[in-house]
């Protein structure tokens, strides 16, 4: 997207006075529709608005304006800035709510903990701009006004926009199928795995009392036939 002037009316005007660019010209350059800088030239249209001059804000330069008016088909581009503007992180503000849309709030959060319980308070605070305690208020019905509470749609009391709301249920039900998994990668409880050892147990010891078995077997095998020999020396004597 291409960068624009701060004030593109105020900067149309300027250029509309002191240049002989083309409305086309002027208008891709502001970001305006042509028809709008034609409003603005006929006067129809920023009636009392100021002219800024663009060259004076660094946002184009002479040379740039004098080309443009030799060629129609040149395009104005934004001028390089001389100093690099360091970026500003803006910090999270809270969600600003009218004064007269204030008193709705509890019904559009009584809404969304009926119809959609996947919402974490975190979502619901972004969606209505209320805090956590008034959340569990309404929830474990303890609000002051929990006897004229109603569930509203929030969209339709003007809190939010359906853009708004569908994107948080979209993304509450992402979350679900990963805590989900989750769960399934944890540890067995500890019944499961005792009944298992219960089970095998009785398997592990008949194996191996078998193999105790056959292990004793040929020495059984070998008394027996020694104590044949002697008797059948005996019977010959």
């Amino acid at each position: 997207m291409a960068e624009l002037p701060l004030m593109p009316k105020a900067t149309a005007v300027w250029l509309i006075d002191n240049t002989t660019l083309t409305f086309e010209q002027i208008a891709e350059f502001c970001g305006l529709h042509p028809l709008e800088v034609k409003g603005i030239a006929d006067e129809d249209v920023a009636k009392g608005i100021k002219g800024i001059d663009p060259i004076a804000t660094g946002q184009l330069t002479r040379e740039q304006i004098e080309e443009a008016e030799k060629d129609p088909s040149l395009k104005l581009e934004m001028a390089k800035a001389k100093h690099e503007v360091p970026h500003v992180k803006q910090k999270k503000t809270p969600r600003y709510t009218p004064v007269s849309k204030r008193q709705d709030k509890p019904d559009a959060i009584y809404w969304l903990l009926r119809n959609h319980p996947e919402l974490t308070d975190a979502d619901i605070i972004r969606l209505i701009g209320t805090t956590k305690a008034t959340i569990a208020k309404i929830r474990e019905r303890g609000h002051w006004n929990s006897q004229n509470i109603k569930a509203v749609d929030p969209v339709t009391l003007g809190l939010c926009s359906q853009i708004e709301l569908d994107f948080a249920v979209a993304r509450a039900a992402r979350r679900k199928p990963s805590r989900a998994k989750k769960a399934a990668e944890t540890l067995k409880p500890v019944a499961e795995t005792t009944a298992n050892l219960g089970a095998e147990a009785p398997q592990a010891e008949a194996a191996q009392e078998a193999d105790t078995l056959t292990e004793e077997r040929p020495s059984d095998d070998v008394a027996h036939d020694n104590e044949a020999e002697r008797h059948g020396g005996e019977e010959q004597e």
